[in-house]
């Protein structure tokens, strides 16, 4: 089994390249499809490194980083994250926000995907959130990059707690593989109260 390490705040910025190279390799995958550089992977991580609460849950085998799960107060994370919040009446300073969990191939399957989440629940109901959330893409049933058998994480996440919120939608834009410039996607968010 890996080994599993909590990292925040300020401690996050040794690893902050580790990330940007596992979220480089791993989002490439669908359905996310993303063509990324470390360019574009410094100023989305920029506020992560800016957030005293911002949290990194590292997996390493050895000394190599192989996973890389993480969060940070939704008042510390991008407006268009935000806004599907405010626009309910949810405070943000209520909501802990999950960004993403990266992993290897290899090491997937062998509960590290609840390990990350058990970690970030637990850092966000010792900093006193109610609510810890995240999003995902929207992509159509029929897209032609989607792979035979994909499954998407829906049972486990809601094995985990978590309620899809099909009108609490946002835009976030990156670049897909193929394409000469970075598109808007539409990101939906689930939702678990009284963490």
């Amino acid at each position: 089994m890996a080994k599993i390490t909590r990292v925040a705040g300020a401690a996050i910025h040794p690893w902050l390249d580790e990330l940007a190279k596992l979220r480089i390799k791993i989002f490439r995958e669908f359905p996310y499809l993303y063509d990324g550089d470390m360019e574009y992977e410094r100023n989305y991580l920029a506020n992560y490194a800016e957030s005293a609460n911002s949290l990194f849950v590292l997996a390493q085998e050895g000394n190599k980083v192989i996973g890389v799960s993480t969060g940070l107060p939704l008042s510390d994370a991008d407006e268009e994250f935000q806004q599907p919040f405010r626009d309910r009446r949810i405070s943000p300073g209520n909501v802990f926000y999950f960004g993403e969990s990266v992993l290897e191939k290899a090491f997937r399957g062998q509960g590290l995907g609840h390990c990350f989440f058990d970690e970030r629940e637990s850092f966000a109901k010792e900093l006193g959130y109610s609510i810890t959330a995240f999003c995902t893409v929207v992509r159509p049933l029929d897209h032609p990059l989607r792979p035979p058998g994909y499954r998407p994480m829906d049972l486990f996440w809601v094995k985990r707690g978590y309620i899809k919120y099909p009108n609490m939608v946002t835009q976030y834009s990156w670049k897909d593989i193929g394409d000469s410039a970075a598109t808007s996607k539409s990101m939906i968010f689930w939702l678990r109260p009284g963490a």
